[in-house]
């Protein structure tokens, strides 16, 4: 698999590299055909890209894709079988969360079950010991096959064909933002307000002096940020007593897993743009200018092009400015973020020398780069347009989220009693805010 995600890496490395060379230089004019076969090639790169996080994906399960099973895994069907009640129990309490509450041995089970005996397990998940009898030989290995009967037409044995049922539900996927994975987090048992100290002693040095001479006296400059605890709720979710006895899902796990992606969605927000006043404050709130604005280095654009235009655009002059606004001993790990229309423009850009800023990660678990630095895609951000914080760069890490205990979801029986509903909802406390002891660690670019 390695040779695989390698040769993959580096078919993507030479098409990217094509569609680089397709980029104008000193101030050229994008043609139709070369615009319309960058956006191609870039197209075909980004493919690639899934398809070798597919691949990692599957070598990080314990190379299940070899058919080589995980260290651990039981290899009896009476070991299966006798892991499958304590998965279960954990898949109706935790839901999504069902395979980090079991012990090892059950994880290496159901990681390592191939496509026939998973949808296997899942029809004994759902029906119980009312399972198919398909299912229950395939649990018990003792799978056979049957002849001569046909489906069509219905005395030749179709009436004993149950209706078909799909046991997935397609989901509308829509990316939001990283900030419960680019930022630090912390937990709490409770509430209270949390002061985290901070200190900036970096103008004051120490002093020559001479023999039997005193000494001055230079005070350690202290400070703080407080951290609260905002409430957040998942909004009300009502379901029909009907739904639930007769679902072929785990309607509770499915409800549990929405709620999930709607926390983090409305989570990303505040802790993207959050104005710090009764909610988080905001990564871009938080920053402090680093170009653009009243008090930064002057946007110029992608000084490549031939008439640059500092409101909509930017260069590799105005990223090396933003690098440079923040200190030396911030950049080492630091990173960019923005939005993914951002991204799309940074990819069309190269130096004065012609060489791409964008570069992708050659070797397996090495992310892309911009001149050199990682980069976060937060669509919360503001897209290029006159005035706008379109660019962040520095310890994004530094801001620092806490989460009060987990989120708690409520099973609410009785209150929609008489209209035969129960209705489910979740509640969770976080806070998040910039960790600026007064030397900036993260700096933002701003238009024009």
């Amino acid at each position: 698999m390695q040779n695989q995600i390698r040769e993959l890496r580096e078919k993507r490395g030479k098409i990217v590299a094509d569609a680089q060379a397709l980029i104008p230089l000193n101030g050229g004019v994008w043609t139709d055909e070369a615009r319309e076969k960058f956006d191609k090639m870039m197209g075909d790169a980004d493919v690639i890209t899934k398809d070798i996080e597919r691949l990692e994906r599957a070598e990080a399960a314990d190379e299940l894709r070899t058919g080589r099973p995980p260290e651990g895994r039981p290899a009896t069907i009476e070991a299966r079988q006798r892991v499958l009640p304590e998965y279960r129990n954990a898949l109706r309490k935790h839901g999504v969360h069902a395979l980090e509450k079991v012990t090892p041995e059950v994880r290496a089970v159901i990681d390592g079950m191939n496509e026939d005996y998973f949808a296997a397990l899942k029809d004994y998940l759902v029906r119980g010991e009312g399972m198919k009898t398909e299912t229950r030989q395939i649990l018990n290995g003792d799978r056979q096959e049957f002849r001569d009967m046909g489906v069509t037409p219905g005395t030749a044995g179709g009436y004993f064909v149950p209706q078909g049922f799909v046991y997935e539900v397609e989901d509308a996927l829509k990316y939001f933002g990283p900030m419960m994975q680019s930022s630090e987090i912390m937990d709490t048992a409770t509430g209270q307000p949390l002061p985290y100290p901070t200190d900036n002693d970096t103008t004051v040095m120490g002093e020559l002096v001479g023999e039997g001479q005193q000494v001055t006296t230079a005070d350690i400059l202290l400070g703080q940020v407080t951290f609260g605890a905002y409430k957040y709720s998942t909004k009300m979710v009502k379901v029909s007593i009907e739904l639930l006895q007769d679902s072929a899902f785990d309607l509770e796990s499915f409800t549990k897993k929405k709620f999930a992606q709607r926390i983090g969605r409305v989570l990303n927000r505040d802790f993207t743009t959050g104005t710090g006043t009764a909610q988080p404050k905001g990564i871009v709130v938080a920053a402090t200018v680093g170009v653009g604005g009243a008090s930064g280095t002057a946007v110029v654009g992608d000084d490549n092009a031939t008439t640059p235009d500092p409101t909509t655009q930017v260069g590799y002059i105005d990223l090396t400015n933003l690098e440079h606004s923040v200190d030396p001993l911030y950049r080492p790990g630091a990173s960019y973020m923005f939005n993914d229309s951002v991204l799309r423009y940074i990819k069309t850009l190269k130096d004065k020398f012609g060489r791409p800023l964008w570069v992708p990660g050659l070797v397996t678990g090495t992310p892309d780069t911009i001149l050199g630095y990682r980069y976060w895609i937060n669509n919360d951000m503001d897209s290029l347009a006159t005035g706008k914080k379109t660019v962040l760069f520095g310890q994004v890490s530094k801001y620092l989220v806490r989460q009060v205990k987990e989120l708690a979801i409520l099973r609410l029986q009785e209150r929609f009693a008489d209209y035969g509903q129960i209705a489910f909802i979740g509640f969770c406390r976080y806070d998040g805010n910039l960790l600026d002891a007064g030397t900036h660690p993260v700096k933002y670019l701003q238009q024009a």
